[in-house]
């Protein structure tokens, strides 16, 4: 039978399978037949892909494609048993790279083919799997479905006459006739329900048995046994499935619905309380309701095929929005090339001024050798929080470096005021840090991380060239900002601090990690905004007097695309983030690769999806046209949590009408985002080390980077030639700047 759905000029046909055989299924529209069972055996079938074997018959009569071959029912056919579920794609042996879920065949009436069941058989389990054609196999399935239990009552009922402990040890042949008893299967729930005596004298009769009163009682009890058992062993298994679902989720509780269909379970009303009775003590911690499915399996057959093409449709549509941020390895190759391009017109004198890519010298030399000492302050302002540090460095005997440290808040009416009241509030933070550690009336050199972009004419000197991140306070940009910090310390009394280093945060996470690792060259920051920086060959450095030696170049690669050179890799959904920004055609890398504007970028694609009426129903909830309303933290989060309850989760506290396939539509959406964002920072810093290998004259670089993202594959294949290793920095950048602050008063840098 086949239920048709009409799109077009083409049939497409859903295809089930009634009698539960046994099938794997290598795609969506193949399903291979492994093997018979319940006695069927038509030749050329097994091994052959019987949806193709359906489609090759359809097209000598008309125009229909077949879409899925599929057993449809969830548990308990007449003829056979079985059970399918939803799993996480992720748990799938195989499949482990996917996203999204999957429903599981389990065939689970093969359980027990290796004899793990072999303690619940009776010896009339053993005489009736005989008189099957698979014998010593699909052992669950012959104790649970209807087709079986009908054929086990028989051969009990026989084989207690034969002993004369029923129908006072008459046969009958009709008795001894396989599959008599299941033309008359209606015992199996009048027994349960406790009919009459006569009826089943009555049943017995049409079998040639003259059967007593007793006689009946007791055949009443073998169905009653039989049928029992078999809704006990089917509970017992549905609760192993929902226990494994609670457990791969991490719920302490688990709500879920179960479809149930077949013959067995909607014929006879009693199995269906039975089964409920013995599963709740099985999995106490699932809150199970069984929905009984209405019609054949045909129907969802049909359904299926319905909801197939719904989300083939979908899958166009998101792979078609999708599409733009799924860079091949050619267009990061690219990237690359682009990003070696302008750090060359960077570091020269004559193109520095036109390059997207300033290469601003920080006057930091030298890496520390580990012979550093002293107690030093370290202030790391990078956003609207920062941290006053003080660090201790000691020798590793002594411990090594110790750092004590406070979070500060800069308010937003702060950070977009004036020079005066943002470092006078600066300085109020360092005077709360020198009363909590007591440290009133010590004279202690400072090391000043400050994450914008600076251009530094020595070590302690640095011109703010623009405000990032937010920041927009009034008379700084083209200020000295330590002279800013030191006029606001001298409005303030009882604080003696030298200034004595500006640091950039990625060259204090830098100079922090090549403390303990002398192959960290590269600093990598990905956070509220991004930035590297490496150790250059001063004979490379066009902008800064001298040819001895290295520095450390602070690259502002934020910046990079600014001049319209990346234009080709920026979507529409990055122009809308970039024209709400504070800074509009600024920081183009910056506004594809960090924590700012992932979130910002998530939310209008949703908003494209919902548009196209792929989320959401089609509908726009209001609360998704709110800026930031998905921070960069939930992709995060996403990104580290398995499956898609946690992003639906996210969005039903969001106040988002949410169903599964949005999840994993919406989880698929962050990761697309956070992979391109990995994967175009990536591409720089394959940039970074091919630059420092060819500086070196090596075939081969070992070299370490200091970062807050784990990249190593992507840089695995645009610089095959470097081996890179990764290193995750925690306080790098602060304690970074003490360091920087220690070498500068060793005299080991120019001050």
């Amino acid at each position: 039978i086949l239920y048709i759905l009409e799109e077009s000029q083409t049939v497409f046909v859903g295809l089930t399978v009634s009698y539960s055989q046994r099938f794997s299924y290598p795609t969506f529209q193949q399903c291979k037949l492994i093997k018979w069972t319940k006695d069927f055996r038509w030749p050329g079938v097994e091994g052959h892909d019987i949806d193709q074997l359906l489609q090759t018959a359809i097209n000598q009569q008309c125009k229909v494609r077949t879409v899925a071959g599929s057993v449809l029912s969830k548990m308990f056919p007449y003829y056979g048993t079985n059970c399918s579920y939803v799993e996480e794609i992720h748990r799938i042996a195989g499949l482990e790279d996917m996203q999204g879920c999957m429903s599981v065949n389990t065939e689970w009436g093969a359980f027990g083919n290796a004899g793990e069941l072999d303690h619940l058989v009776t010896e009339f389990d053993l005489l009736m799997d005989k008189q099957t054609m698979d014998q010593g196999k699909y052992r669950f399935e012959k104790l649970i479905s209807g087709y079986y239990l009908c054929e086990t009552t028989r051969i009990i009922m026989a084989t207690l006459a034969e002993r004369g402990e029923l129908f006072n040890g008459v046969l009958t042949p009709s008795l001894l006739t396989k599959g008599n008893v299941e033309k008359h299967s209606f015992i199996l729930e009048k027994s349960v329900e406790k009919v009459g005596i006569a009826k089943t004298k009555n049943f017995l009769s049409r079998l040639g048995l003259v059967a007593s009163n007793q006689d009946c009682f007791n055949v009443q009890q073998i169905c009653q046994a039989v049928f029992i058992r078999s809704a006990n062993l089917a509970a017992a298994g549905l609760a192993g499935i929902l226990t494994h679902i609670r457990t791969a989720e991490g719920l302490s509780e688990l709500n879920i619905s179960v479809a149930v269909n077949g013959e067995l379970y909607r014929s006879h009303a009693q199995y269906d309380t039975i089964l409920q009775q013995t599963l709740k003590p099985l999995a106490p911690e699932c809150n199970t309701t069984f929905v009984p499915v209405e019609g054949s399996n045909v129907l969802g057959a049909a359904k299926m095929v319905a909801a197939a093409m719904r989300l083939r449709k979908q899958r166009e549509v998101v792979a078609e929005v999708l599409a733009p941020l799924r860079l091949s390895v050619t267009e990061l190759e690219k990237l690359r090339n682009l990003m070696r391009r302008e750090m060359e017109k960077g570091l020269s004198k004559e193109t520095n001024s036109t390059a997207s890519l300033r290469m601003l010298p920080t006057y930091v030399c030298n890496l520390p050798d580990g012979t550093e000492r002293g107690n030093f302050l370290a202030l790391d302002l990078g956003g609207t929080n920062f941290r006053v540090l003080l660090v201790q460095v000691r020798s590793k005997e002594d411990g090594g470096v110790r750092m004590k440290s406070e979070v500060y808040t800069i308010p937003p009416d702060i950070a977009q005021s004036n020079a005066t009241e943002l470092f006078d509030h600066i300085v109020s933070c360092i005077m709360d840090f020198y009363h909590k550690h007591n440290i009133l009336g010590t004279s202690l050199p400072l090391g000043f991380t400050f994450s914008f972009p600076c251009s530094q004419i020595g070590l302690d000197k640095g011109i703010l060239l623009r405000w990032t991140k937010g920041f927009s306070a009034a008379n700084c940009v083209g200020e000295d900002v330590v002279k800013l910090l030191r006029d606001a310390i001298d409005r303030h009394e009882h604080i003696d601090l030298e200034v004595v280093a500006l640091v950039n945060d990625t060259v204090g996470t830098m100079m922090a990690c090549a403390y303990v690792d002398q192959k960290c060259e590269v600093g990598l920051i990905v956070g509220t905004g991004t930035n590297a920086c490496y150790m250059e060959e001063m004979r490379n450095v066009g902008t800064v007097e001298g040819d001895e030696g290295r520095m450390c170049i602070n690259m502002e690669w934020g910046a990079f695309g600014d001049d319209g050179c990346i234009s080709h890799y920026i979507t529409p959904y990055d122009e809308k983030v970039n024209s709400e920004s504070i800074n509009p055609n600024q920081q183009r890398y910056e506004k594809l690769i960090s924590g700012m504007y992932l979130g910002e970028i998530v939310r209008y694609i949703m908003l494209e999806l919902a548009s196209r009426k792929v989320l959401f129903k089609g509908q726009q909830p209001p609360t998704l046209k709110t800026k930031d309303v998905f921070p960069t933290k939930y992709l995060t989060n996403v990104e580290d949590s398995p499956g898609h309850h946690y992003v639906c989760n996210i969005l039903e506290e969001l106040g988002m009408p949410v169903s599964t396939e949005d999840g994993l539509v919406v989880k698929e959406v962050c990761h697309t985002v956070t992979s391109r964002a990995a994967r175009m920072c990536a591409a720089g810093v394959a940039a970074v080390v091919e630059k420092i290998r060819e500086n070196k004259r090596m075939t081969k670089l070992d070299v370490t980077v200091v970062s807050f993202a784990f990249l190593q594959d992507t840089v695995t294949i645009l610089a095959p030639n470097c081996n890179v290793k990764f290193l995750l920095s925690e306080d790098g950048s602060g304690k970074g700047a003490a360091l920087i602050a220690a070498v500068a008063c060793q005299n080991k840098m120019p001050a």
